[in-house]
């Protein structure tokens, strides 16, 4: 590769609004080293939606705390890796200028709003004191945007609301303060984590709802991480599905929901319920995920895997193959024949 190339290659890479670069990050444990991020690469661009789909445990949450720089060190370790927002290396920042990306240029809502939330102040108090802390903006004027913001999120009569307390709120209503709370300084990155956990299946679409519409309304990227694909398909442009600290496909949303290039996501998508598939046993996959203290020789998928072949499979760790039009890819050594149906 010329040199000129390799600097066309970075301005490339430069142009994400957000690109995460081969994250490898460690738990240092009494029992030893948790190997929960291991190689992760993915990208997100302005007004983009990317959603991180996997089993608990699979680094999704993890990832997008080494993002917003919350992670926990120690247990925690970035062994390696870049985080790069708008060109520049989050990771090699000083503490001070990372807190001023955080909360300003990328947000974070977490998925349980009664802990997150401060149960002895109003929530009017909780949302302007954001503005007031990193702002400086004037109490009345502060909590004038509160009400804004609450409007924003659709929460009815804000005005009044205003000096309730979380444990007033229903779980679907204390989610959207937490929303309204993470757009408070207008960010270009909201990452959402599993934001309709607890909640039930109506109030869960009504998050999801409104999650897009605010990404249309202010232009803002997103990062959706959630286990289930049932909440992804009208919100997302984009889902990259990992298991085992590693990104094992990337898609296109409709590609991927229309069929499978690796038998991980195959089984996600088999095992959602289905209205023409009343009266049968649902598919499941079987097994459970690794232990990240003892991930599998070769690929970490391979014992839970139907269309395994030993010996590649058992030995040899897959790398990214690319498919269809080329910006598809999936880390299974048999991944053009799962992705056309012939892998045996």
């Amino acid at each position: 590769m010329t040199d000129i190339q390799i600097q066309l290659d970075r301005v490339a890479d430069d142009a994400h609004l957000l690109d995460v670069r081969d994250l490898f990050i460690e738990f240092h444990t009494r029992d030893g080293i948790a190997k929960v991020i291991n190689g992760v690469s993915y990208h997100l661009d302005a007004g983009e939606a990317l959603a991180v789909l996997g089993e608990s445990g699979s680094g999704k949450s993890v990832t997008a705390q080494a993002i917003m720089g919350i992670l926990d060190i120690p247990p925690g370790k970035i062994v390696s890796g870049q985080i790069c927002y708008n060109g520049r290396d989050l990771l090699s920042l000083p503490e001070k200028e990372r807190r001023q990306v955080r909360g300003k240029e990328i947000a974070m809502v977490f998925q349980d709003a009664l802990s997150a939330l401060n149960p002895v102040f109003p929530v009017g108090w909780q949302i302007s004191e954001t503005l007031r802390h990193r702002e400086g903006v004037a109490r009345a004027d502060a909590l004038r945007r509160a009400v804004e913001l609450m409007e924003l999120v659709r929460i009815p009569a804000a005005k009044q609301r205003l000096r309730d307390y979380p444990h007033e709120f229903s779980g679907g209503m204390r989610q959207r303060v937490m929303i309204a709370m993470s757009l408070a300084l207008s960010p270009k990155i909201l990452i959402a984590d599993e934001p309709t956990t607890a909640l039930d299946v109506t109030v869960q679409a009504q998050v999801m709802d409104l999650l897009a519409e605010l990404r249309r309304e202010l232009h803002m990227a997103m990062i959706l991480i959630t286990h289930d694909l049932g909440v992804v398909a009208d919100v997302a442009d984009r889902i990259a599905v990992m298991y085992a600290g590693r990104i094992v496909e990337h898609a296109d949303v409709h590609d991927l929901y229309a069929v499978q290039g690796h038998p991980y996501t195959k089984g996600l998508i088999d095992s959602i319920p289905r209205l023409d598939h009343k009266g049968q046993e649902l598919a499941t996959i079987q097994g459970l995920p690794p232990s990240l203290m003892d991930i599998p020789r070769g690929c970490p998928f391979h014992p839970r895997c139907p269309y395994r072949k030993d010996p590649i499979c058992s030995t040899q760790v897959p790398t990214d193959q690319r498919l269809a039009s080329g910006t598809r890819t999936s880390r299974c050594h048999f991944a053009k024949e799962v992705l056309d149906g012939t892998a045996a």
